[in-house]
């Protein structure tokens, strides 16, 4: 089986701040981080690599950067790497970034699965993983917490729902987003790491894609961002005092006034 893991290189969250202006984000220093959702991903293909005796390659759209994260993704068992750079890809939306993934998934060859996060938690769109199938042409299932069973043309799923979870079939090859309860990431060896320091990382541009800046002209994706604004700040907290008696009646009456109870 071969699975195919898409993973994006994200900024360390905590150094992000809003422009001024609202226009978009400004991005601290340095290389950042592998999107902690993808890190999920990746596990659990290697996790299908070893059961099926098949073979992992991870995938990565954006800037030079995203050559970092490919490479713990190789130290963690990947057997490829591909980056996706091109100056065109660099100011994307996440339904450009799928049309660029999907050219290079395509352009790889043949698949029987492809694996996402959730989510990027530089944007928290999560609508790279159905946009992406969309593009491949291939059924898609999104919040997977567990893979039930799995077999050559088949795949059955627990699916996350806000009040439990959903058994889902699907035929494969398909795009199945993962949630971080799938697994528990591994820590990469060694070893791993001193193949991965060595190991090729196959870049592609717009052209070796056959992509070009009409391809992905925002205007013919109906995606725009009207304004970036921060989280409000949270509130001051309120201490409560008396015995505990007296505070769990305070807190009663307080989720009370708030309508929480």
């Amino acid at each position: 089986m071969h699975i195919v893991v898409c993973c994006k290189q994200v900024p360390e969250i905590a150094g992000i701040k809003v422009a001024p202006d609202g226009s978009g984000v400004l991005p601290p220093p340095g290389g950042g981080m592998v999107n902690p959702f993808d890190v999920y991903a990746i596990e659990e293909g290697v996790r299908i690599k070893e059961k099926t005796s098949g073979k992992l390659s991870v995938i990565s759209s954006g800037g030079p950067t995203g050559e970092a994260g490919l490479r713990e993704a190789l130290a963690l068992g990947a057997d490829e790497a591909y980056l996706l750079s091109d100056p065109l890809f660099l100011t994307a939306d996440p339904l450009r970034t799928a049309l660029v993934l999907a050219a290079g998934i395509k352009k790889i060859g043949a698949f029987d699965l492809v694996l996402c996060g959730k989510q990027a938690v530089d944007d928290d769109s999560s609508a790279v993983p159905a946009a992406l199938a969309q593009n491949l042409e291939l059924p898609q299932v999104i919040f997977v917490k567990k893979f039930e069973e799995l077999q050559p043309k088949m795949a059955k799923v627990f699916r996350m729902t806000d009040d439990g979870y959903e058994v889902v079939e699907t035929s494969l090859p398909a795009v199945v987003g993962v949630v971080k309860e799938i697994n528990e990431p591994r820590l990469p060896s060694l070893k791993g790491k001193m193949r991965a320091k060595s190991a090729k990382v196959t870049t592609w541009s717009a052209a070796d894609l056959e992509l070009d800046a009409q391809a992905l002209n925002p205007s013919g994706f109906g995606y725009k961002v009207e304004q970036f604004y921060p989280p409000p700040p949270r509130p001051k907290g309120e201490m409560l005092t008396g015995t505990p008696e007296e505070i769990a009646e305070k807190l009663f009456q307080k989720l009370r006034q708030a309508q929480v109870i």
